[in-house]
C-alpha cells in the first residue's frame, strides 16, 4: 500500500506508482503540517459521477481527490474545521461546506471564490442533502431541518420539532420529490418536497427490542430503506408499501451501527442488494440484503474506521481512518461477487402486515456460501436438483457462456420476450460478448492521454454535455492510441457514441464492448480504407437482390447505390435512425446472434420500409430517409431480420464470408491489423503534414489578423481623428456665431440695464432722502424720550445711592468698634502671656539662687571642716610644711571657686535661653497683631474709597442741594490705645525680681482720629452749581487720603513701639560671690 503525504501542496498525484490489479487499497493519503505533526481528516464526500471525492481536515482546508485522473487539488481554506460536505449536483464546479459558525457556504473549486453564504441554524450541521435535480439541498441540525433553494440561496422551509425530540437525519429520497425525515423516537416521515404535505409515516416496531435508529441508507431507485442504530440488528424497509420486510443480524461482534452505505451496481438499474455495515469496531461490512451473506470487509480493530464515502458508480471506496487518513479502495478488487448474475434461487420473503412478530422477518449474516433454507413450520419444501449429464456435448460447450449462463437458452428467452430485461442486459451484454476486463490495459492506453486526432472532436460532433464528450474523447483516443487506423477512421465517433452514451459511467466496459464489435461485427470493414467497405455493401446489396429485387431496381433507377441506404446505417450502428429503447431491441438480437445478422438487419430496415422508399425519387429524399427517424415497427424488423437469416442462401449469405465471434484476450487487447497499413502510414503522415500546415497556416492567419486588427485600428483612429477635427472646426464655427450673437444680445442688455440703473438710482436717491427724513424725526424722538429716561434714571439712582451709603456709614462704624474690641482682646493676651513668662523666669531666677546659697552653705561647711583638720595637723606637723600646707588648700578652694561660677554661668545661659524664647514669642505675636491690624485698616480704606466714588458720581443738582459736614473725634476711647514705652516695659521686667510683676495700663492717645470722621470742609452745606459740587468732592477726596495716611504712620509707629517693649526684658541680679 502506498501512503502519499501531501503535506502543504495544493496539487499533484494520489499515487507515484500505478496500482497493481488486484490490490483493493489504492493509496493511502496524510497530510503533515510543520513539526511533522499530524492533520487529521474529517470528513468525505463524493461527486455525482463518483469518480472525485471532497475531503475537509481539521485545519479547515477543503481537497478535491480525482481517483480517475490520479489528482488531487487544494480547492478551499476555511480556516476552521467543516462539520458536513457536499457537491452541488447541477452545477458540478460548486460544493456545499457546513463550519462550525452554524453557516452553510457555497464554493466553487475551480475559481475557489465564495459563491454564497447561507445562515439560518442555531446548531451546528450534521448532514447536507441535495436534491437530484441539484436544485435544492436539506440542511439538518439536532434541532432543526432547513430547505434551501441552490438557485438564489434563500431559505424555502424550516422543519422545527419539540426540544424532547432530536433529529437524527432529513434527506431527500434518489430519484423523487419525497423528503426522509427520521427522528431520535425512531418514527421515520415522509413529505412532499413541494408542498411539504405529509405522504406517510412508517409504523414504529412494537416488538422486539428498540434499535434506536442513528444511520440510514437507501437503494438507488428509493425503494427500499436501511436503518440501523444502538444494536446489531438492521431494519429494512419497502417505501413503496411502507412495510418493515426483513430483520438483518449482524454478527455479536457489531453492536452499535455508525453508518450505512449502499454499493451500487452498474446494472442493479438502482436496485441495489449489497449494504455496507460501518459498526463500532472501525470494520465496514459488506453483506447482501437477499441472501445475507457476508461478502468482504474493510478496515481493522488496529486500522479503523471513522467514516466512508461511496462512489454513486460503485467503483471506489473512499474512508477515513482513526488516524485521520484517507483510504481509497477498489471495489472490483475486493470481490468478484458483484459482477456475478443473481442468484438461480430465489429467496422467501417474509412478508405480512406491520404488527407481526418481528423475529419472523429475522436472518442472521453468514460469511460462508448460500445454504438451503431451514425447514418451516408449516409445510416441508421439496428442493428437486437437476443434475447435468455426465459427458456435456460439443453444442452445450459452444453455447456455455461465463457466469452460468447458456448462450441458447438466453436466445430463446430473448425471442420469447423480444429482448432482454432492463435489468440485466448489461450483465447479459458482457457474458454473451465474454469482456475480459483488461483494468490493467485499458489503463495502459487511458495514460497516453487524449489522441491529437480528437483533440478538436468537439467542433465536428458538438455533444451538450461535457461529462459525456470528456468519454467519448477518453474513448476514441485509447482506440487511436490501440490501432494507428482508429486515429484516421472518420467515422469511429458515431459507431462508439451510443454505447459511450450507455456506458458513460464505466469507460472499461465502453471500449471493450467497442472494441468486440470492432472486431467481430465490422469484419472487413478497413480493407478499403480509406472508402467504404464495398466488399460488406456488395453483400448486402446481393441479399437484397436476391429477396427484393424489385426494390433494388427501383434504387438502381434512382441512381442510388449501397453507399447511400445500407452505409449510413452500418456506420452509426442505427443509432441516427432508431430510439434508445428500439436501438437496445436491435442489439440485443444482435449481440445474441452470428456477426452477419447486423448486415441482415440493414436489408430488413430497407425492406420493411419499400413502400415509402418506391414512392421516393430523388437523391437528397433518400437521403434524409437514412439518416433520420422513420415510423418503423422494430419488432417487425427485428422478425424479418430473423426470417431473412434462415431463408438467405448460402452461396451468398453473409455468415459464410464473416466468421463467428471471437472475444477479445485477456490480459492485454489482440493486435488489429486488419487494415492497409501504407495508407494509414501514409494518410497519417499527410495528416500530420496537414495539421502542421494547418499549424502554420493558423500562425500565419493569427499574424495576418493581427496586423489586420492593427491596420483597421490604425485606420479607424486616423478617422476617428480626423473626424473629431472637422467637428471640432464646425464646433468652432458654431461657437462663434453663438458668440456674436450672445454680444449682440449682451450689447441691447447693457443698454436695458443702464436706463434700468439710472432710474433705480433715481429712485433710490429718493427713498434715501425720505429715509434719511423719517431717520432723523425718529432720532429725535429717541433721544428726547432717551433723555427722559435718563432723567427718572438719574433721579432713582441718586436716592438709591444716599440710602446705600447711609447703611454704609453704620456697617463702617460697627466695624470700627468691632476692631477696637479685638484689638483690646489681643494686647490683653499678649500681656497675660508676658506676665505668665516672667513669673516662670522668677521662680527659675529664685531656685538657682536657692541652689547657689546651698552650694555655698556646703562650702562654708567644708571650709570648716577643712580648718579643723589644719588644726589638728598643726599640732601634728613641723612648721616646714605649712607653708605647702596652705598653698594646696589654696589651690582646692579655688577649684571650687572655679566650679562654682561654671555652675552660676550654666544657670545664665539658661536664663538666656528662656528669654530669648520669651523674645520670640512676643515677635510672632507682634506681627501676629500687625497683620491683623493692617487687614481691618484696608478694609476700612477699600470702604472709604468705595464711598468716595459714590459721592463722586451724585448729579450737580442733587449736590447743590446736600450739605457737608465734617466732624473730628474728640480724644476718647474710640481710637487706638498707645504701647507702653521701652522704659515702662523695662521697669515692669525688673518688677519680678525687687517684688513682682505688674503691668502698667497704657493711655489713649488724645490726636487719634475716629473712622467715621468726616473732614472739616463738610461742615457747610449751600446751594451750588454743578462746577463748584465737584471741586468740593475733589478736596474732600484729596483730605481723606491724608488722613488715611497718616493715621496709617501712627498705627506703623505703635507697631514698632510694642515690638521694641516686648524685646526689653532685663537679665535678672547676679548671685553673690562667695567671700
Amino acid at each position: 500500500m502506498e501512503v502519499t503525504d501531501i503535506g502543504n501542496k495544493e496539487e499533484g498525484k494520489l499515487w507515484h506508482r500505478k496500482p497493481t490489479p488486484g490490490r483493493s487499497v489504492w493509496a493511502r493519503v496524510t497530510r503533515t503540517a510543520q513539526q511533522a505533526k499530524a492533520v487529521r481528516f474529517l470528513h468525505v464526500a463524493s461527486d455525482s459521477a463518483g469518480d472525485s471525492f471532497l475531503a475537509g481536515d481539521h485545519h479547515g482546508n477543503v481537497y478535491v481527490l480525482d481517483v480517475s485522473r490520479n489528482r488531487f487539488r487544494l480547492v478551499q481554506r476555511t480556516g476552521q474545521a467543516c462539520t458536513a460536505l457536499a457537491f452541488s449536483l447541477r452545477r458540478t464546479t460548486e460544493f456545499l461546506v457546513a463550519l462550525p459558525d452554524y453557516t452553510i457556504k457555497c464554493f466553487d473549486k475551480d475559481t475557489k471564490q465564495l459563491v454564497s453564504w447561507m445562515r439560518g441554524h442555531e446548531g451546528a450541521v450534521s448532514s447536507i442533502s441535495v436534491h437530484s435535480s441539484g436544485r435544492f439541498a436539506i440542511t439538518t441540525s439536532l434541532d432543526t431541518a432547513q430547505l434551501w433553494d441552490l438557485d438564489t440561496f434563500q431559505r424555502k422551509k424550516k422543519l422545527n420539532i419539540r426540544q424532547s425530540v432530536g433529529i437524527q437525519k432529513v434527506f431527500f429520497l434518489p430519484l423523487s420529490n419525497t423528503i426522509l425525515s427520521c427522528f431520535s423516537d425512531d418514527s421515520i416521515f415522509a413529505w412532499e418536497s413541494d408542498t411539504l404535505f405529509c405522504k406517510y409515516q412508517l409504523p414504529v416496531p412494537d416488538r422486539g427490542p428498540r434499535i434506536s435508529y442513528k444511520a440510514f441508507a437507501v437503494t438507488g431507485d428509493g425503494k427500499r430503506l436501511a436503518a440501523g442504530g444502538r444494536s446489531n440488528l438492521l431494519h429494512l424497509w419497502c417505501l413503496d408499501r411502507q412495510q418493515l420486510v426483513k430483520v438483518i443480524q449482524m454478527p455479536s461482534q457489531v453492536r452499535t451501527v455508525r453508518q450505512l452505505e449502499f454499493l451500487p451496481d452498474s446494472f442493479d438499474g438502482g436496485a441495489n442488494q449489497n449494504l455496507g455495515v460501518l459498526s463500532q469496531e472501525g470494520v465496514m461490512r459488506f453483506i447482501n440484503i437477499h441472501t445475507c451473506k457476508l461478502l468482504f470487509n474493510i478496515g481493522s480493530h488496529d486500522d479503523g474506521i471513522t467514516t466512508v464515502a461511496v462512489g454513486p458508480n460503485g467503483r471506489h471506496v473512499v474512508a477515513i481512518m482513526d488516524n485521520g487518513s484517507i483510504s481509497i479502495y477498489n471495489v472490483q478488487s475486493l470481490t468478484q461477487e458483484l459482477n456475478k448474475p443473481p442468484p438461480a434461487q430465489v429467496a422467501v420473503v417474509s412478508g405480512g402486515e406491520a404488527d407481526q412478530d418481528v423475529s419472523h422477518l429475522k436472518m442472521k449474516v453468514r460469511s460462508e456460501t448460500a445454504r438451503r433454507p431451514a425447514k418451516s413450520s408449516g409445510r416441508r419444501v421439496q428442493v428437486k436438483t437437476l443434475r447435468p449429464p455426465a459427458t456435456p456435448s460439443s453444442e452445450d460447450k459452444e453455447n456455455e457462456l461465463p457466469a452460468g449462463l447458456n448462450k441458447k437458452r438466453l436466445v430463446s428467452l430473448l425471442k420469447a420476450f423480444g429482448e432482454y430485461p432492463a435489468k440485466y442486459r448489461m450483465f447479459v451484454w458482457r457474458s454473451l460478448l465474454c469482456l475480459p476486463e483488461n483494468h490493467a490495459a485499458f489503463s495502459s492506453l487511458t495514460d497516453k492521454g487524449l489522441h491529437s486526432s480528437f483533440l478538436t472532436l468537439h467542433d465536428k460532433y458538438p455533444i451538450k454535455s461535457q461529462k459525456l464528450q470528456r468519454g467519448l474523447q477518453r474513448v476514441l483516443s485509447a482506440f487511436a492510441h490501440w490501432a494507428a487506423i482508429f486515429g484516421e477512421v472518420e467515422y469511429l465517433p458515431l459507431i462508439a457514441f451510443p454505447f459511450v452514451k450507455l456506458f458513460q459511467n464505466n469507460p472499461m466496459l465502453c471500449f471493450e464492448v467497442v472494441a468486440t464489435v470492432i472486431v467481430n461485427w465490422c469484419q472487413h470493414w478497413f480493407e478499403y480504407f480509406p472508402n467504404p467497405p464495398l466488399n460488406i455493401l456488395s453483400m448486402v446489396e446481393n441479399v437484397l437482390a436476391h429477396h427484393d429485387n424489385e426494390l433494388l431496381q427501383h434504387l438502381v433507377d434512382c441512381g442510388i447505390t449501397s453507399q447511400l441506404y445500407v452505409w449510413p446505417l452500418l456506420e452509426t450502428l442505427f443509432s441516427e435512425i432508431l430510439t434508445r429503447d428500439e436501438w437496445l431491441r436491435l442489439f440485443d438480437n444482435i449481440f445474441s446472434n452470428h456477426p452477419s445478422f447486423l448486415l441482415l438487419a440493414c436489408v430488413a430496415y430497407v425492406i420493411c420500409c419499400r413502400e415509402p422508399l418506391l414512392l421516393c425519387s430523388q437523391k437528397q429524399d433518400f437521403e434524409y430517409f437514412f439518416h433520420h427517424r422513420n415510423n418503423l415497427d422494430i419488432g417487425a424488423m427485428i422478425k424479418e431480420t430473423y426470417r431473412l437469416f434462415d431463408s438467405t442462401p448460402a452461396d451468398i449469405h453473409p455468415k459464410n464470408m464473416i466468421s463467428d465471434v471471437t472475444p477479445l484476450t485477456s490480459g492485454q487487447y489482440p493486435v488489429f491489423n486488419q487494415y492497409p497499413e501504407f495508407i494509414v502510414e501514409y494518410h497519417s503522415k499527410e495528416r500530420e503534414k496537414i495539421r502542421q500546415q494547418e499549424v502554420e497556416y493558423l500562425r500565419e492567419r493569427q499574424e495576418v489578423s493581427a496586423l489586420r486588427a492593427d491596420l483597421v485600428r490604425h485606420q479607424a483612429q486616423e478617422e476617428t481623428y480626423y473626424a473629431q477635427q472637422e467637428l471640432l472646426q464646425k464646433a468652432e464655427e458654431h461657437r462663434r456665431n453663438v458668440l456674436a450673437q450672445e454680444e449682440e444680445k449682451l450689447t441691447q442688455q447693457r443698454a436695458k440695464l443702464t436706463a434700468m440703473k439710472r432710474e433705480l438710482k433715481v429712485k433710490e436717491l429718493q427713498l434715501l432722502d425720505a429715509t434719511r427724513r423719517r431717520f432723523l424725526q425718529h432720532q429725535q424722538e429717541q433721544q428726547t424720550s432717551q433723555i427722559k429716561r435718563l432723567d427718572q434714571e438719574i433721579s432713582r439712582k441718586m436716592d438709591l445711592r444716599e440710602q446705600e451709603m447711609a447703611a454704609a456709614a453704620q456697617d463702617l462704624e460697627v466695624r470700627h468698634m468691632e476692631l477696637e474690641a479685638h484689638r483690646k482682646r489681643l494686647e490683653q493676651h499678649v500681656l497675660t502671656k508676658q506676665q505668665h513668662v516672667g513669673r516662670e523666669t522668677e521662680e527659675e531666677v529664685q531656685m538657682n539662687m536657692r541652689e547657689a546659697e546651698r552650694s555655698e552653705q556646703s562650702y562654708r561647711e567644708l571650709l570648716h571642716g577643712a580648718e579643723t583638720n589644719m588644726q589638728a595637723l598643726e599640732a601634728s606637723l613641723a612648721e616646714a610644711y605649712q607653708q605647702g600646707v596652705g598653698s594646696d588648700w589654696q589651690r582646692e578652694v579655688v577649684d571650687r571657686l572655679q566650679q562654682a561660677d561654671a555652675e552660676q554661668e550654666r544657670t545664665r545661659e539658661r536664663l538666656d535661653e528662656l528669654r530669648r524664647q520669651t523674645l520670640a514669642e512676643e515677635e510672632r505675636l507682634a506681627d501676629t497683631m500687625r497683620d491683623v491690624t493692617g487687614r481691618k485698616w484696608d478694609e476700612a480704606m477699600r470702604a472709604r474709597i468705595q464711598l468716595q466714588e459714590q459721592r463722586r458720581a451724585w448729579s450737580p443738582s442733587q449736590a447743590a442741594g446736600q450739605r457737608r459736614s465734617g466732624e473730628r473725634c474728640p480724644g476718647q476711647t474710640a481710637g487706638l490705645p498707645h504701647r507702653p514705652t521701652a522704659s515702662a516695659g523695662a521697669k515692669g521686667v525688673n518688677a519680678p525680681v525687687n517684688g513682682g510683676l505688674t503691668a502698667t495700663p497704657t493711655q489713649p492717645g488724645s490726636n487719634m482720629v475716629c473712622l467715621n470722621s468726616r473732614s472739616p470742609s463738610e461742615s457747610t452745606s449751600t446751594s451750588f452749581s454743578l462746577d463748584r459740587g465737584r471741586a468740593q468732592l475733589d478736596s474732600s477726596e484729596r483730605a481723606l487720603l491724608k488722613e488715611i495716611r497718616e493715621l496709617r504712620q501712627k498705627l506703623a509707629a505703635r507697631g514698632r513701639e510694642s515690638s521694641a517693649s516686648s524685646q526689653s526684658v532685663h537679665t535678672p541680679s547676679p548671685v553673690s560671690q562667695l567671700p
